[in-house]
């Protein structure tokens, strides 16, 4: 083992035995942005040599890094030279056989495009992310979430007219089925994603039948999105209210979109700031291109499921705590750091555990990512208006103490103020993921329709390196 490994190790605190030529970046849960950041300062210190972001975009393998280190290794350096003792840990046991030579193994489909879109483009290098070509500030600061909605799904921004007719569709859709409504309250006791990954594929077998030997049409996939994005507010905000005792009561049909959600969940009227908030949130969560849950939207499309089923897949892999699920996790940080003074200690000590910091760190994004500064303004209106401003206090102060990791790409990310806004509007944490969702329906849908429209089955390989050509010795006696 030499010294380069030992380093790897030492950082990332994982046995030496794991350090493979293979190993890299995102491969193992310890090897994640907030490690791969800590990885590129050890280096820096170690061989004296600065890494940038794009050295930091080339280190990415443990054999970069060893080659990295070979070209800079100096006498305290070089092979065999000391190193920090790594943490005792089992050795993850060796592959069987050899990776095939040739063959090129993206793990997570890393940096790999397998489409074209006309959605969602995102720059991560200058924090750029555009719905159909237009701005998420200009969105944010301007658009109403349905003219967003209307934007990702029908391909352009409405007219007056265009707007209050696809409005008024989703107003006389999101009456849920009283079939549907009894089994959201059978789940008044279960987490709301749980519920909501129950009664969301409800919707389709109490809905419109079709042939069951037929695909879905684009027409027909349309058709359910659309009321999928009606029905899954509803759905959401019919569930917390059961959980409270209240009987989700809809709105007068003529209530916009955001307030009739705000209104379900709430019990009452929302304030203008509630609604400001909301209508941010759903925009700048609205899509965010080929992420885990829209990939898994599109591979069941490939496979021909209908759009129900699609989105099911979606809202499955969203609820996974290292995608939309960090977004529960992160408002707990509040009550982890206690007051702003206690910020850098708190980053300290979860560094010194190789743990992340929650609400920082992005997959594509080399800076700030840009949805932030539109969740920390509503945040702070809304911290103002009910005159409490601790919790902002507290994101603020983290966010600084994880200052010289910014400027390495463990910016704050979209997680971090927005679930402090759901505590301040009187709502539990454990509404942050679902109402996520609720903004991200409006992508998903799209994602699915564009998919629908130049379909192919999405079939990608694995490199197989497990033993080969064993013999079968008889059945068991």
């Amino acid at each position: 083992m030499n010294s380069v490994d030992q380093l790897i190790a030492h950082t990332l605190r994982i046995d030496e035995g794991r350090i493979t030529a293979d190993l890299e970046y995102q491969s193992v849960r310890e090897w994640d942005s907030l490690g791969h950041v800590t990885l590129m300062m050890a280096l820096e210190n170690a061989y004296g040599t600065p890494v940038d972001d794009e050295l930091t975009l080339e280190l990415r393998t443990v054999a970069a890094i060893r080659a990295f280190a070979a070209e800079h290794a100096g006498p305290s350096t070089a092979e065999g030279g000391p190193a920090p003792a790594a943490q005792e840990e089992p050795a993850a046991p060796a592959a069987a056989t050899a990776p095939q030579p040739g063959k090129a193994v993206h793990r997570g489909l890393e940096g790999v495009s397998f489409d074209h879109t006309t959605i969602t483009r995102i720059d991560g290098a200058e924090g750029v992310l555009e719905y159909r070509g237009y701005s998420i500030h200009d969105l944010a600061e301007h658009a109403s979430y349905t003219e967003v909605a209307h934007l990702l799904v029908h391909g352009g921004l409405p007219d007056a007219h265009a707007r209050a007719a696809f409005e008024k569709e989703l107003q006389v859709r999101r009456a849920l089925p009283s079939e549907v409504l009894s089994l959201v309250r059978s789940l008044a006791h279960a987490h709301p994603m749980d519920a909501l990954l129950t009664c969301l594929p409800a919707l389709a077998a109490y809905g419109p039948r079709r042939d069951a030997a037929a695909d879905e049409t684009y027409g027909e996939a349309l058709d359910a999105g659309i009321t999928l994005l009606a029905r899954i507010p509803m759905l959401v905000a019919a569930h917390h209210a059961v959980r409270e005792g209240r009987e989700p009561v809809l709105p007068a049909e003529d209530v916009p979109a955001v307030e009739a959600l705000l209104t379900v969940l709430l019990g009452a009227a929302p304030t203008p700031a509630a609604v400001r908030f909301m209508n941010k949130g759903l925009i700048v969560h609205a899509d965010h291109s080929s992420n885990a849950s829209a990939f898994a939207a599109r591979v069941a499309t490939g496979s021909r499921a209908g759009m129900t089923a699609a989105l099911t897949a979606a809202v499955a892999t969203f609820g996974g705590s290292v995608h939309g699920g960090a977004a529960e996790r992160v408002v707990r940080l509040i009550d982890d750091v206690g007051s702003p003074a206690n910020a850098a200690a708190y980053v300290q000590e979860l560094h010194g555990r190789g743990e992340p910091v929650m609400g920082f760190g992005h997959r594509v994004y080399r800076t700030e990512d840009p949805r932030v500064r539109h969740l920390r303004a509503t945040v702070a209106e809304l911290s103002a208006e009910r005159g409490d401003t601790r919790g902002l206090d507290i994101l603020d102060a983290v966010a600084a103490a994880m200052g010289p990791y910014a400027r390495r790409g463990v910016a704050p990310n979209v997680d971090l103020y927005a679930g402090l806004a759901y505590r301040l509007l009187g709502l539990p944490d454990d509404l942050a993921v679902p109402l996520f969702v609720v903004g991200r329906t409006a992508g998903w849908v799209a994602q699915v329709l564009e998919q629908h429209a130049n379909n192919v089955l999405i079939r990608p390989l694995l490199s197989y390196n497990g033993p080969r050509s064993r013999s079968y010795a008889g059945g068991a006696a």
